[in-house]
């Protein structure tokens, strides 16, 4: 007779991040609808700093990708974790100490980001000390996991724990490569890679974040609560295996494919243009496995709002892994890069893919976590259809004020000169799609304001069981032999081997496309007369980082014609290679500034920054009036000299010793010029260092005449 065993499932450590994952939801969308109508309404900031677009959009995308997405995460992994290995988890210290050390990284970023404390990197703006805590809260999480793992009652890893194991392995490789950095204070640091070998780091990170948090995890759960949800079998548990393996493998050659005609040498770009080409195939089985699990179960879809929110958040997975293949073709990401449409392609899978299979989840969770039904079954239908109009309002407006965008930057006369030479009347032009943006925002925020309500009824109403008893038989501890036939069945009992076997999988993409670029000195030739920055113009660039100008602003200027016309001469790669970290961009909101130096007269960017209108009407920028009032701190520029060094910068021996005299000697220079054009300012104020910052971009090197 066999033996069973009766143990209990810990569902408090899900209710903790249930109530995060809500919590946390209304926060982000909330910041990102801020962020939507200050677009429009520059004003809207109030005239406080930690209120600009600059410093709250970091916020809101590290609000919604780890506040509200991650604790999503944390709330599938340890519900369907205990009940797919049949055992508790490992240590419910752990769970907790998880579950708190989590939420004060969010509540880090939301106090350092506002405040300007950012590295600029994109998904990765935290600064050292949150670095290494997230580290070590990673690997606290992994502990656990693993810890579960080996105290399994159930032999057989199900495929939703293959695509959690990818995620604890990929993250941590991701986090650490890229967050290398040599700190300065407790606030600042420098990257450890300069220019393009950063730009290189970074978008494999970046990329790979979206993957390996927003994607893999989020499949895992999607193999769990979907066939849960339609009480069916997942469709095809051998696609489920192609799925897997060729995803993990594939996605993570696909970064370049965000630095097409950049600086990035041609044979990097090409690499990840060919493997996100490849990338359709498994995307799109994972996303077909999906649909046909309801296949027969289509008239429970009409009834049941969880998998209305499933398959809407499915078929968003779908079209936005289509989405990014197609723009990774060179030809379509000439058109779409830096315009909305890679905002109305992030957030399909945000809004459609992420947030909706989190509700989905959330709507089917609730009820049996308190053991009762969900209070208002018309409420979330309410939910799903105005969360579904929100994002087709979001998208199609985006999609739409890219067109505009990128069919007016290319546009020439007959006579072969730009038709709207001035970047402002590209601007001008999409600000009504800003509006609907914002409308679709608004849309969306609501649908979450009323699933809040209903789910704290629904909780209200019912009993919560924090240790759910269960039983189920010892595992049985028995050699098996690889055979023949057996095939995948035989790693899936064997986690070790499993784990290193994904590690090597994910691990073969990145070593292939960074050891070049980082030993093989002619794939980043250097300038001559390229020179570090002086100590002034590091202190403008620091502060240009601090108050988010890169999220609105590149300095990468491609070779197209229109771009070389509009600009000036297209970017070098050994233009960047003292650049701690890169500042390309992603988004031009307002004009490149890669040849910004020396453009305009100190005088018109002290207005400029003071009052954007005042110079530019019908700019969307908010004034940044403050650095007009703020006293330039220079008690770091020996520190931050020192640290370059170290860095490879070639600042003399001894240099730090005296930068902060040279950096007197440039701001009075300035201070003076900007007297003589009628405006006293002191030479110690902050808007010196950015126009100093400013008025050096691109003037490196002889630009060639227009």
């Amino acid at each position: 007779m066999m033996q069973i065993e009766t143990f209990k499932y810990d569902n408090k450590i899900v209710k903790y991040f249930t109530i995060a994952t809500v919590l946390w939801s209304v926060v982000g969308m909330l910041v990102g609808l801020t962020i939507a109508i200050q677009l429009y309404a520059p004003a809207l900031n109030f005239g406080i700093p930690y209120l600009t677009y600059g410093r709250l959009r970091p916020l809101h995308t590290n609000a919604v990708i780890f506040a509200f997405v991650g604790n999503g995460i944390f709330m599938g992994v340890y519900y369907s974790l205990q009940r797919l290995l049949k055992a508790r988890m490992f240590s419910d210290f752990l769970s907790n100490l998880h579950f708190w050390s989590w939420q004060l990284i969010i509540v880090c970023a939301a106090i350092t980001l506002p405040l300007g404390i950012t590295t600029s990197k994109e998904y990765a703006e935290l600064e050292w000390p949150i670095d290494i805590l997230i580290t070590l809260v990673w690997v606290v999480f992994a502990i656990n996991l693993f810890g579960t793992i080996v105290k399994r009652r159930e032999k057989h890893l199900y495929v939703a724990i293959w695509f959690y194991i990818a995620t604890i392995v990929t993250v941590a490789v991701l986090h650490i490569v890229n967050s290398i950095e040599l700190p300065v204070t407790f606030f600042k640091s420098y990257s450890a890679y300069a220019g393009v070998q950063d730009a290189l780091v970074q978008w494999w990170y970046g990329h790979n974040a979206v993957a390996f948090f927003l994607t893999t995890p989020y499949l895992g759960l999607m193999y769990y609560f979907l066939p849960k949800a339609a009480n069916r079998p997942i469709y095809s548990y051998r696609l489920s295996i192609i799925h897997f393996w060729a995803l993990i493998f594939l996605y993570i050659w696909a970064g370049p494919h965000h630095l097409l005609y950049s600086a990035l040498p041609d044979w990097a770009q090409s690499l990840g243009t060919v493997f996100s080409i490849m990338l359709i195939a498994p995307s799109w089985g994972g996303m077909i496995n999906g649909l046909l699990t309801l296949r027969g179960a289509w008239d429970k879809l009409r009834e049941d709002v969880v998998l209305k929110f499933m398959v809407v958040a499915i078929t968003a997975y779908g079209m936005s892994t289509f989405e990014g293949p197609m723009l990774s073709l060179k030809n379509v990401n000439a058109l779409a890069h830096f315009t909305d449409w890679i905002i109305a392609h992030v957030h399909i899978g945000a809004l459609g893919w992420n947030g909706f299979l989190t509700f989905g989840i959330l709507y089917w969770l609730v009820p049996r976590l308190w053991n009762t039904t969900l209070y208002s079954k018309k409420q979330a239908n309410f939910h799903f259809w105005i969360g579904f109009l929100g994002i087709v309002f979001y998208a199609s407006s985006m999609y739409w004020s890219a067109l505009v965008q990128t069919l007016m930057w290319k546009q020439f006369t007959p006579a072969g000169l730009l038709q709207y030479p001035n970047f402002l009347e590209t601007v001008l032009q999409i600000i009504p799609m800003y509006v609907i943006r914002s409308i679709g925002g608004l849309l969306y925020f609501i649908g979450v304001l009323v699933m809040v309500y209903n789910l704290i009824k629904t909780a209200k109403q019912g009993k919560f069981v924090a240790d759910e008893e269960a039983q189920a038989p010892p595992m049985v501890i028995a050699p098996i032999k690889y055979k023949k036939g057996l095939g995948h069945r035989w790693i899936e009992s064997r986690p070790l081997q499993f784990t290193l076997l994904a590690a090597v999988a994910i691990l073969i993409g990145g070593i292939v496309e960074m050891i070049p670029t980082f030993l093989v000195k002619t794939n980043i030739p250097t300038i001559a007369s390229v020179k570090p920055y002086t100590p002034l113009e590091l202190q403008g660039r620091d502060l240009y980082i601090r108050e988010g100008c890169v999220g609105c602003h590149s300095q990468l200027i491609r070779p197209f014609r229109s771009e070389v016309e509009r600009y000036g001469e297209y970017s070098k790669a050994g233009e960047y290679v003292y650049d701690h970290p890169f500042l390309w961009g992603s988004k031009r909101t307002g004009p490149d500034l890669m040849r910004e130096g020396k453009k305009y007269p100190n005088v018109w960017h002290y207005y400029h920054m003071n009052d954007p209108r005042l110079m530019s009407p019908g700019s969307i920028m908010p004034p940044f009036a403050w650095l007009s009032e703020n006293v330039l701190d220079i008690s770091t520029t020996a520190k931050k000299i020192s640290v370059l060094r170290k860095l490879g910068v070639p600042y003399p021996d001894g240099f730090e010793n005296i930068a902060n005299n040279e950096l007197r000697k440039q701001a009075d220079t300035i201070a003076l010029d900007l007297t003589n054009a009628g405006v006293v300012v002191d030479p110690d104020k902050e808007i010196i260092a950015i126009i100093a910052y400013l008025q050096r971009l691109g003037t490196d090197i002889k630009a060639k005449k227009q």
